[in-house]
């Protein structure tokens, strides 16, 4: 019969460190680094007019969101400003030292 009180060598050990997942961790600061570059992008369109001849209206000013969140997707994909690999590298740290 086994001692009730002896505790398993399996509870010694420690637990495995949490997985880093890279593609995560990537998408997550480009995502970032894209709604950073919108932001940027919006004083520049707030004194473009949206009037006739060559603008769209009251549905332009409505759907402008839309677009610079779009053209901040964009740029974070076609190489961004750098930000999303300093944003990487912070969420990396964060992990290890968590571990």
């Amino acid at each position: 019969m086994s001692d009730p009180l002896v505790v398993s060598p399996d509870l010694l050990r420690s637990a495995a460190p949490p997985r880093v997942v890279p593609d995560r961790i990537k998408q997550t600061a480009e995502a970032f680094e894209a709604s950073f570059i919108a932001q940027m992008l919006r004083p520049m369109f707030e004194g473009v007019s949206t009037e006739a001849p060559f603008g769209g209206g009251e549905a332009e000013a409505t759907w402008r969101g839309f677009l610079l969140d779009e053209m901040g997707k964009q740029v974070a994909r076609a190489g961004g400003v750098g930000l999303a690999d300093h944003v990487m590298a912070q969420m990396i740290q964060m992990q290890e030292m968590q571990a």
